[in-house]
């Protein structure tokens, strides 16, 4: 389904009604360092500045930090001047530059997934109608983002391409698998980036950069590129400097067809103005806790929602962590697997090490290694978690908990080269809270309310039911007013 005119008209009325609609925060927001996507928008309707300067800015910049930073892969100037300069531009992003990641088609672009195995690879010719979105709210794209290989890692480090730096630290990890997208729109190359989800990839890479990313309920948005393995678990949306961008790309790409599950929420615009109750857990899945920074980020998250008047309390994840760690390590390597298939089936052979990661071999090979009927198994179990995830919801509005072990790691850390049994160990350790949300369904968002002492963003995650983005976002707008981040500037910026 393409974007509905209803669903852009009424994203761009919200978006120049925003700032009268927050209302007036007690004191006054430090001034962000960069406009976001809504303000060069605004600009470019006000004609205060064209689309094309928009384009020529955002090229010099990424000119210039692609060197530090390396989160573009595919470049796309020519086209996107041109776009800009022939001015029949519509929709609520009309002339904003963008990027689009690495996992999707995008028409005249390559698609490489982040691997050696595409390396001859041709220009598209088709694109999937959740793409053509973008084009209908009117972004121009720039190029592709960066990503791991075929978004496997919650880092992006693929051995076909130099690794992605975080703008915080260029010795760190961006994240995955959206890390292009996250570190080009936390140093300024873009306002706004395409990122999408299948295990925390939207919000994994908004931690550790310092953004707000939010992950929509599965089949809320228009559909990407959906897959039949038992359980889709990846969604697509975007990572942004602020809430109102997010909230805005999201009402403008809803679906609104009669088969979708969820009633259209439009464009949310206002801070919460109810109080919540707002189940924490702090441990990981499987009972681990997490670094201190880590633990420090979600205390102060919880002393802050007490003090905005929302009731917080201990509570526990709805299942048996090391199984559901088990069981979804399965169904991701199934993914792997139908890789290695589809490869085997190309090139006439089995892919190596010099074609495909230690890691996405190693993931297959796992699967060659299970009993039969042990994935049917595992997505039954894991069917009947997104219930017991459901049954937990009931009891709360809103969970909140870490969006990773860690702050942002160093590179190589969890790469795909690293050997498998260490590296699968490493991502247990890291990635221990996101999961759940894609199996579930539910939306949840990475909300950047802490920095260590080293200076390095950590994340904090909100979780709600299926569905219930409008609740996230209005939120999310709350603390965004009560701990605004806009003015945070990473070292590595434009």
């Amino acid at each position: 389904m393409r974007f509905s005119r209803r669903g852009l008209m009424a994203a761009t009325a919200a978006i120049a009604a925003a700032p009268s609609a927050w209302g007036k925060p007690k004191t006054a927001a430090p001034p962000a360092w960069t406009p976001d996507a809504t303000e060069l928008a605004g600009r470019v309707r006000r004609k205060e500045v064209s689309a094309a300067e928009l384009v020529e800015d955002s090229i010099r910049k990424i000119e210039a930090l692609q060197p530090q930073v390396r989160a573009v892969v595919a470049s796309d100037f020519e086209r996107a001047l041109d776009k800009a300069k022939a001015g029949a531009l519509t929709g609520p992003f009309a002339g904003v530059p963008f990027l689009v990641k690495d996992l999707d088609p995008y028409k005249g672009l390559r698609t490489r997934y982040g691997t050696r195995a595409t390396i001859l690879a041709q220009p598209e010719t088709t694109q999937t109608a959740y793409i053509d979105a973008f084009d209908a709210a009117g972004f121009i794209t720039l190029g592709k983002s960066a990503t791991p290989e075929y978004g496997f890692l919650p880092t992006t480090e693929p051995m076909g391409f130099l690794p992605t730096r975080n703008p915080w630290n260029v010795a760190r990890s961006s994240g995955g698998s959206s890390g292009g997208a996250a570190a080009a729109t936390a140093s300024g190359m873009v306002s706004i980036a395409h990122a999408s989800d299948g295990g925390g990839s939207i919000r994994i890479p908004s931690s550790n950069c310092g953004l707000f990313g939010l992950k929509p309920s599965r089949g809320r948005l228009i559909q990407n590129r959906p897959r039949d393995r038992g359980i889709d678990l990846s969604v697509s949306h975007c990572v942004a400097h602020s809430v109102r961008d997010s909230a805005a790309l999201f009402a403008a790409s809803e679906r609104h067809d009669p088969s979708a599950p969820f009633k259209p929420i439009g464009v949310v615009t206002d801070p919460l103005k109810k109080k919540l109750k707002i189940g924490l857990v702090l441990n990981g899945g499987a009972g681990r806790a997490p670094d201190p920074e880590v633990k420090a980020a979600v205390d102060d998250a919880a002393k802050l929602l007490k003090d905005l008047g929302h009731k917080v309390e201990p509570t526990t994840w709805p299942m048996d962590g090391n199984q559901f760690g088990q069981d979804f390590t399965v169904l991701w390597a199934a993914g792997a697997a139908e890789l290695v298939g589809e490869l085997t089936k190309a090139m006439g052979r089995a892919p190596d090490a010099s074609v495909l990661e230690p890691f996405s071999l190693g993931m297959a090979q796992l699967v060659s290694k299970l009993p039969p009927g042990a994935i049917s198994a595992a997505i039954g179990r894991l069917n009947a978690v997104a219930k017991a995830y459901d049954a937990w919801l009931t009891q709360y509005d809103v969970i909140v908990s870490p969006v990773l072990g860690m702050p942002p790691v160093e590179l190589g850390y969890v790469a795909g080269w690293a050997p498998f049994e260490e590296l699968q160990a490493r991502l247990m350790a890291y990635v221990g809270y996101t999961p759940l949300h894609n199996v579930a369904g539910a939306p949840s968002m990475s909300v950047p309310l802490h920095w260590t002492a080293d200076g390095l963003p950590v994340g904090v995650q909100f979780a709600g039911r299926a569905g219930g983005e409008a609740q996230l976002f209005a939120l999310a707008y709350q603390l965004e007013e009560a701990a605004p981040w806009a003015h945070r500037r990473p070292p590595v910026s434009a």
